[in-house]
């Protein structure tokens, strides 16, 4: 078994572990392996060891690896999107997970538009208010949600936050439990084309303290892939 086959399952086996413990079932839990400076080689060998869904960073990137890997893997797009790579973006990603501010909104309800198809979008929230970090306030969701419901083309499907880096991941349970939170406020308003169905939030630092709080949807890259070459740290 190579190291990735062996870390996919010991992944798998911290996050079943984690939703006993939070009472819930482990297969309710999506894993996204980030592939963020990783290899098609790579990338292959996660998808032989079950892997089948794929988070990437930038756009750029993905489109160089996509042509390689097509529809083998259910792709995300996990990391900040400029209104420029919307057009892009779409001709490989299944699922956006940062939908961050009006602009984007109405580029993607645009490129969709054109393509006569609907896009599933995580709003991406920033939780913990650090300044580094990109998402709409919590205290602004409701009021986002209410700008962009007259896109029809887009499908928001849940929320998705990053917690910060913590030596102890349980400082950042609050974090996670925020998240939960608002999704529930969100699912009592009723917005039109709004349903709560994912909460994507944990990364290989923290995933179990978001499983324990309720995410079903988490991002792990180095917990599988090992820690990123040196160009890409950071």
């Amino acid at each position: 078994m190579s190291n990735i086959a062996s870390n996919v399952a010991a992944v798998r086996a911290a996050i079943a572990e984690a939703a006993r413990e939070a009472g819930r079932r482990p297969e309710e839990i999506r894993l996204v392996a980030v592939t963020k400076g990783r290899t098609v080689e790579e990338i292959r060998e996660a998808l032989a060891a079950g892997i089948t869904d794929l988070g990437e960073n930038r756009v750029q990137e993905a489109m160089q690896k996509y042509p390689a890997i097509g529809k083998a893997a259910t792709w995300h797009m996990i990391g900040t999107l400029q209104t420029n790579k919307v057009k892009h973006a779409l001709q490989f990603a299944d699922l956006i997970h940062s939908l961050d501010r009006l602009a984007l909104a109405q580029e993607l309800e645009k490129q969709a538009s054109r393509l006569g198809r609907r896009v599933p979008v995580l709003v991406q929230v920033n939780v913990s208010g650090e300044a580094t970090k990109h998402g709409i306030r919590p205290d602004e969701l409701f009021r986002f949600l209410e700008a962009i419901a007259p896109l029809e083309h887009l499908e928001v499907q849940g929320l998705m936050t990053i917690a910060p880096i913590a030596t102890d991941p349980e400082e950042v349970r609050p974090v996670f439990a925020a998240l939960r939170e608002l999704a529930e406020k969100v699912r009592a308003q009723g917005f039109p084309r709004v349903e709560m169905r994912w909460l994507s939030m944990g990364m290989s630092g923290d995933f179990v303290a978001a499983i324990r709080e309720g995410a079903n949807m988490v991002r792990i890259g180095t917990a599988i892939f090992g820690p990123r070459p040196a160009k890409e740290s950071g």
